[in-house]
This record gives C-alpha cells, structure tokens and sequence, in this order.
C-alpha cells in the first residue's frame, strides 16, 4: 500500500505544480486553490507511504519522478522548450532512481 502512497503523492505534486504555473503567481483563484489542496494532500500520502519506507529512498523517488513527469508537463502542456540536454537529464534522473531502488 506505501507504494500507493507514493504514487498519489507524486501526482499530487505534479498538480499542485502545475497548478502553480496555470496560478499565474496566485493570481487565478481556482489554480491557487488547487495548488494548495494539492499541496496538502501530497504531503498527506507521502506522509503516510513513510510509515513503511525508507526516508531516503521515498524521498528519491518523489523527487525524481515528480521532477521528470513536470519537466514532461511543461514540454507537452506549456509547450516550454525541449532538447538533447533535457531529454539526457531526464533519462539520468530516471535511471538514478532505479539505482537507488536496486541498492534497497
């Protein structure tokens, strides 16, 4: 279940990121909003995924991931630039995660 956790609280993140941009610097109600509730409900499941995961590897994992699904939000959805440098960072922090999962 902690990996449930986990998942929820990495889309979570994403959402509230996203949020953040569509927000405008708080100046849109409803994305403001969002970016809150967001925010508090992935601190909640990642809260509760810690009750049965190392801190180290969770925190890897949220971080990562949630780094390299926004950084594919923001090429898809904000149409934010995208080339061989973005596309080998994700692929580096993708592959630092199995890494991590694989030293457990």
């Amino acid at each position: 279940m902690n990996w449930y956790y986990l998942l929820l609280a990495i889309l979570f993140d994403v959402a509230g990121t996203t949020s953040m941009k569509l927000s405008i610097g708080f100046s849109r109600l409803i994305p403001s909003l969002a970016v809150v509730v967001s925010y508090i409900l992935c601190f909640a499941f990642f809260t509760l995924a810690l009750k049965k995961m190392e801190t180290s590897t969770a925190y890897a994992i949220w971080s990562g991931l949630g780094t390299a699904i926004i950084a594919l939000v923001g090429v898809v959805v904000f149409k934010e630039s995208f080339d061989l440098t973005k596309l080998i960072s994700i692929i580096l922090i993708i592959l630092g995660v199995i890494g991590l999962n694989l030293s457990v």
